[in-house]
């Protein structure tokens, strides 16, 4: 296939203060060369893209972090694993950690919510993948702990997912929450729509667990996936979509 200028991702950068030594990214699907449900910039492999034009923007993520080091892809299984070496291919984790400069982290979502993470002194970076049975599962609370330094070094920014406007939820989850954290209902509202469902807000729920950590340094978090055509929705496009790639990592 032809390779054009046009392939360049659209990226998003954190709005942190995040140390020097840390790079981070998220990509949007608005330029690109995927087609279809996957238009435009689907680094994802197991959606059912065109695999070349997989292996192709995944080259381009490598080249945006500057030294063409590997990324650390994941088989994301919506647990509390935490990644803390490059293993190819891809193993079974939701999270990962860089201490050095060998490869990025890179986590990838449609819906759910990816958590970059970092210490205030750049040494270590980590990205989360945080949906609603991650959250539940104590993704984040496992990150933090391999992170292994204290929660008030810890620096976060909650990336685009879906936002409690559009996230409609059964009992089932509410209770997964607040039946062990009671804190957590205030991430619930009832829903408009159906009796006894809720909406939930992804965002509230990270901010809650971390906090409850003693991670403070939160940003992020001001943006709906659903409604907003510059992301994959799973949701709004009903399971066939690409993914947006989170990617940090030590310079």
């Amino acid at each position: 296939m032809t390779r054009e200028s046009s392939d360049q991702p659209t990226l998003i950068v954190p709005d942190w203060v995040a140390p020097g030594s840390v790079g981070a990214f998220i990509t949007t699907r608005e330029t690109g060369p995927s087609q279809g449900p996957y238009a435009a910039f689907n680094a994802a492999s197991h959606v059912g893209d065109d695999p070349e034009t997989v292996a192709w923007l995944r080259q381009l993520l490598g080249a945006r972090i500057g030294d063409h080091r590997p990324l650390l892809w994941l088989d994301q299984v919506h647990g509390a694993r935490v990644q803390q070496s490059f293993q190819a291919p891809p193993p079974q984790a939701d999270a990962s950690i860089a201490r050095d400069q060998q490869y990025a982290c890179v986590i990838q979502t449609a819906d759910c919510l990816p958590v970059l993470l970092c210490d205030k002194r750049g040494t270590r970076v980590a990205a989360a993948h945080a949906g609603w049975r991650g959250l539940a599962s104590g993704i984040l609370e496992a990150t933090v702990a391999a992170l292994g330094c204290a929660p008030e070094e810890v620096m976060a920014w909650l990336g685009p997912a879906i936002s409690n406007m559009q996230y409609e939820v059964g009992r089932e989850v509410h209770d997964a929450f607040v039946n062990v954290h009671p804190e957590t209902s205030a991430a619930f509202e009832a829903s408009p729509y159906r009796l006894g469902h809720f909406m939930c807000d992804l965002y509230r729920l990270a901010r809650l667990r971390l906090e409850a950590l003693g991670v403070t340094d939160i940003g992020g978090g001001h943006f709906c996936t659903a409604s907003d055509d510059r992301f994959y929705s799973y949701r709004r496009d009903n399971g066939v979509t690409g993914r947006m790639s989170s990617v940090i990592w030590l310079r």
